[in-house]
């Protein structure tokens, strides 16, 4: 598969501040919920992980130039 570039240089900053937002939340959510004693194996630990996710998804979107939703023939404003 190749990632052809779909975004401008705005949609690729927005998708990287994105992305490093993502990345922060979710560790804050992962940190409180250790510190609250939340076992890892429980079933909320899926929150903080797909944010975390998103979050690196959203960087790599940036990193290569290609947005997923555009690819699926969607116009986003960015």
């Amino acid at each position: 598969m190749v990632f052809e570039c779909n975004i401008d240089a705005r949609g690729k900053a927005y998708r990287l501040k994105l992305g490093i937002m993502g990345v922060t939340v979710g560790l804050v959510f992962a940190a409180a919920f250790h510190l609250a004693g939340i076992e890892f194996q429980g079933v909320l630990w899926i929150i903080p992980m797909a944010i975390i996710g998103g979050g690196v998804f959203s960087i790599f979107e940036a990193w290569t130039g290609w947005c997923a939703v555009r690819a699926l023939g969607f116009r986003t404003p960015l």
